[in-house]
């Protein structure tokens, strides 16, 4: 970051709620992280792209965070600017489709979805993420991707123009899209869904959730899958046949209940969880030839 008196000058000016000096552990499931010199929360899209704007003409580092379930922050925090997307959250029915802001809870579009007797989305329920992480990753569950339903994308392009692209633009692969990586900024999603019975899928949603909690670790801090599914089997399959279930290292630890997850099992460091991973990533590939890729995106600082 190159001016951090303009960056809060900026943010006051434009009257956008903002901290310094805000612990990135709040704000991921991990909860692990250091300090972020300023964290922002833009109210809108409008303000949203306004910061953006001022950020990429300034040269100032920022990173994007919706739910934070799929970071894990550095200890040393972030030095620039988190901008948070938490209160861009707005969800709405459009005939057959939602419309969702890139803030929202992948799991308030499939509550709305099910009260109004929509269905096609309610197997992406209780994943913990937002909108915009979610189109970004392309995040799938029990045979179901985002990639599915979602049928356009708005976002706000590298050249400051805010463009819609269709489903085929988006390039959706696994857990992939044409946003990975390219600095676009998601601002909102739009799902088309199918007329269905709302108990029918209610019920199907609340199977889901049992299945979740039954198999997985809900009740430690994680970032979910710890490695992507590699071609041809299961991480988890090869972590439990290589033995490594309990595996800590610090106060990261590979889940007892569920071979795919690391968890804070207390105190853990950014340092202990990639210093886990890559020792679970070097026995699987010596025992098995796979080779493990961790799934959750490490934020340098």
């Amino acid at each position: 970051m190159t001016d951090r008196s303009g960056l809060e000058d900026y943010l006051s000016s434009r009257n956008i709620k903002y901290r310094t000096d805000e612990p990135l552990s709040a704000h991921c499931s991990f909860r692990i992280g250091g300090q972020a010199d300023f964290f922002a929360l833009p109210a809108d899209t409008e303000e949203l792209e306004a910061l953006v704007s001022f950020c990429r003409e300034n040269l100032i580092r920022y990173r994007l965070v919706g739910r934070g379930t799929n970071l894990l922050f550095d200890d040393a925090g972030f030095r620039g600017l988190i901008i948070s997307l938490s209160l861009l959250d707005t969800v709405r029915r459009e005939g057959n489709e939602i419309v969702a802001l890139c803030g929202a809870q992948l799991s308030k579009v499939c509550l709305l979805a099910s009260n109004e007797g929509l269905s096609g989305i309610e197997k992406l329920f209780g994943i913990p993420g937002s909108v915009g992480g979610a189109v970004y990753m392309n995040a799938g569950a029990y045979g179901s991707e985002i990639k599915d339903v979602c049928t356009s994308v708005t976002v706000l392009d590298g050249e400051g123009n805010t463009v819609t692209l269709s489903n085929a633009d988006c390039d959706f692969s696994y857990r992939r899209s044409v946003f990975t990586g390219s600095g676009n900024v998601i601002l909102s999603a739009r799902f088309a869904l199918t007329p269905g019975d709302p108990a029918v899928i209610r019920s199907e949603m609340d199977e889901i959730i049992a299945k979740r909690v039954e198999k997985q670790p809900l009740d430690l801090p994680s970032a979910g899958s710890a490695f992507k599914r590699p071609e041809g089997s299961y991480a988890s399959k090869l972590i439990d046949e290589c033995g490594l279930k309990g595996l800590t290292v610090g106060g990261a630890q590979v889940s007892p209940k569920h071979a795919g997850f690391i968890v804070n099992i207390g105190g853990a460091t950014s340092s202990d969880v990639r210093a886990l991973s890559a020792l679970v990533a070097e026995k699987v590939y010596a025992e098995t030839g796979y080779l493990l890729t961790p799934e959750p995106e490490y934020v340098e600082p």
